[in-house]
């Protein structure tokens, strides 16, 4: 459905493209990836016809339906949620539908007739990416779709796509959605589209093979290099052996020359300082009440935090993550309540849009050197590189950047001068996949606190060994790592079996008050009540046997759906599929069904697993 043939395009001054090859094809499901600044967004453009190539062709298949998510920015109107989401001129099922994604996207009820003007830029794209799954066109252009999605919506929406009746190209630099989502993998480097089959990590392992072979024949070229120099500057000169030296010395210019490969992924071989010994205990928060205007977000809170924890905040957008790490950092002023950090604590907190610190009339290398502990200008260069500040761009001026990269300029001078409790609020977004491994790899020695909000599932599991769960007011903890969480949660595990002891009780509920002085009941009064008390406990042990059943009933059911899931996933990939554009449109149209089924099926199981393991643990 779309082709581009020999591309090539430059902007400003650099070749982005030369010679470059892409066929997408009915129901194909690709990631594109390099690293910032090679050239995704422009590939975009082209594709959308909002620019042109300087040679080459873009062919898009007659009466294809192209929808476009951009990254940050999308148009806002005067309409309202709903209007975007269901279409100016909606029936009755485009409505329907609008309503489900909406709801899925995390939309309340009462926020569908909002107008767009009151809403926040994350969840003004949150509406436009509904509008786009409604309208389901033919081939869907996703520019790092899940920056503005929590983790929890975030699940929705992949489940969602792994069903959508059209072909997808993604821009994305989050792994666990590319592993998710892709049957193939886009990647731009040296100035081609390499394409790869699988998902992310099965491109990795792809890409690594390749340049093994590429290795090898390298060396195995250059060994036969090596011989036939070796043998023409031993004979040139002699007469005998003249004319087969001149036979060695075409074969040489006749040689296509095998190129050594090449890492994009910057390497930082520096060790990152540490920061200075604090005490056991980290901070304490003791009878916090927090709220924006008459909206509540914490009442009585109460958190310890000790040394040494690595704890992710997870739950929904709004749930009050951000304004937890606000308070530890003693970025908001407490209505209630105190805050109260330990022994010789040092702070430092990370938000993506905090820079005002930075001063902007320093160079980039400049405010990084501007630390209380410096470290050498090569030093800071090779960290710098590693966050997307490669060659001159370390002396441009702070006040000429964007946010993203002030806030990568942030990121780093925490790294170089790092207190003993880090707070980090999505640390990731302005980062490509080398720059996450780079934080990754100067986090992972860390001896500090480090208590942070990410919807980055790679970067999640790589830092956090713990997990707090914040909804509605309330901290629930986990004991474990963000795997052993999704465990617990997914089975509708006791709480208690998850918690941290230190951690306590963060919302503590007092037992009801028993009272000593009721009046006696006689003889008849007792058997009576015996006899009500057993009527009670035959149905409760009926409906738990029904539930029960159920249970069993619903756990067949999704492994049914689960298996045709897995047939129709395979028929996708198949040749007959792809060269048939309708039959795949019909098996994605099921795709998307069987999507809808398994969802509501794993719902009401969750549901009722949870009553009944309830049921069972009293």
């Amino acid at each position: 459905m779309l082709t581009l043939s020999q591309v090539t395009k430059s902007f400003g001054g650099r070749v982005l493209f030369e010679d470059a090859a892409l066929q997408v094809n009915a129901g194909d499901r690709i990631g594109l990836i390099g690293p910032n600044g090679a050239g995704k967004s422009t590939l975009f453009s082209l594709l959308l016809r909002n620019d042109e190539p300087d040679e080459g062709q873009v062919t898009l298949q007659r009466g294809t339906r192209v929808g476009y998510l951009p990254q940050e920015t999308a148009a806002v109107s005067e309409n309202s949620v709903m209007e975007l989401a269901a279409g100016a001129e909606a029936d009755g099922r485009a409505e329907a539908m609008a309503k489900r994604i909406l709801s899925g996207l995390a939309f309340r009820e009462g926020d569908f007739h909002r107008p767009l003007r009151e809403l926040s830029g994350g969840w003004i794209m949150r509406a436009h990416l509904a509008r786009l799954l409604v309208e389901e066109p033919d081939l869907l252009l996703l520019d790092e779709p899940t920056n503005h999605l929590d983790l929890e919506t975030l699940g929705w929406f992949q489940n969602h796509l792994v069903g959508y009746p059209g072909a997808i190209l993604t821009i994305s630099h989050d792994r666990e959605f590319l592993n998710l989502i892709c049957r193939g993998i886009v990647e731009i480097r040296h100035r081609k589209l390499i394409r790869y089959t699988g998902n992310y990590d099965a491109c990795l392992d792809q890409k690594k093979a390749r340049e093994e072979q590429q290795l090898a024949a390298y060396r195995n070229q250059q060994k036969e290099i090596a011989h036939l120099e070796d043998f023409i500057n031993r004979f040139r000169a002699k007469a005998s052996k003249a004319a087969q030296a001149q036979d060695r010395i075409k074969q040489l210019g006749r040689m296509v020359r095998i190129e050594a490969p090449e890492s994009d992924e910057p390497t930082v071989s520096f060790r990152f300082p540490q920061p200075p010994r604090g005490g056991q205990r980290v901070i304490a928060l003791e009878g916090i009440r927090q709220a924006y205007g008459e909206k509540v977000i914490y009442e009585n809170l109460n958190l310890e935090i000790e040394k040494g924890q690595r704890t992710v905040l997870v739950g929904p957008n709004g749930a009050g993550k951000s304004t937890l790490l606000k308070i530890l950092g003693g970025q908001l002023e407490l209505e209630a309540g105190s805050r109260t950090p330990g022994h010789n604590c040092s702070i430092g907190y990370f938000a993506q849009h905090r820079t005002e610190g930075l001063n902007t009339n320093l160079s980039v290398l400049e405010e990084v050197q501007s630390i209380s502990r410096p470290v050498p200008e090569q030093a800071a260069r090779t960290v710098l590189g590693a966050f997307l500040f490669r060659g001159d761009d370390v002396f441009k001026p702070i006040r000429v950047l964007s946010g993203g990269e002030k806030s990568r300029v942030a990121l780093v001078k925490l790294l170089l001068d790092p207190p003993n409790f880090l707070l980090l609020d999505e640390p990731t977004t302005h980062l490509d996949m080398p720059s996450i491994d780079a934080l990754i790899r100067a986090l992972k020695p860390y001896e500090g606190t480090i208590f942070f909000v990410s919807h980055d599932v790679h970067f999640i599991r790589a830092i956090a060994t713990s997990v707090i769960h914040v909804q509605a007011g309330k901290l629930t903890p986990y004991a474990g790592d963000y795997d052993y969480f999704r465990e617990k949660s997914r089975a509708g595990g006791s709480v208690r079996s998850g918690t941290v002891a230190s951690l306590g009780n963060f919302q503590p509920e007092a037992a009801a008050a028993k009272s000593s002085d009721q009046p006696k009941m006689g003889l008849k009064e007792i058997k009576a009540q015996r006899r009500a008390e057993a009527e009670v406990r035959k149905a409760e042990a009926a409906e738990k046997r029904a539930r029960e059943r159920r249970v069993a009933e619903l756990e067949a059911q999704i492994q049914t759906l689960e298996a045709r899931q897995r047939e129709l996933t395979s028929a996708m990939e198949e040749k007959e599929t792809h060269d048939n554009p309708s039959l795949a449109m019909r098996i994605n149209r099921e795709l998307a069904d069987l999507g809808d089924s398994l969802e509501k099926a794993n719902a009401e199981w969750l549901a009722s697993a949870a009553q009944c393991e309830a049921e069972s643990a009293t």
